[in-house]
């Protein structure tokens, strides 16, 4: 299922839209933006990845080995 969402976009971002995907770059306006978001989904999960390594490296965090270690 899906949802529609509208955004508004200064002229100067809309015409950045277009161009990607004028050339090819995108098949679609739509599939630019879910482009972005994936994008963001993964920097976000990197990150949090990143300071849950860091929390173990500075014996902040706890390693688990098997469910019953989430109590």
């Amino acid at each position: 299922m899906r949802a529609i969402v509208n955004i508004s976009l200064p002229q100067q971002l809309s015409n950045l839209v277009e161009k990607e995907v004028s050339l090819g770059n995108f098949a679609t306006k739509s599939e630019f933006f879910r482009s972005l978001l994936r994008d963001w989904q993964e920097a976000k999960l990197a990150k949090e990845l990143d300071e849950s390594r860091n929390e173990i490296r500075s014996g902040k965090g706890k390693l688990l080995k098997t469910l019953k270690d989430l109590r």
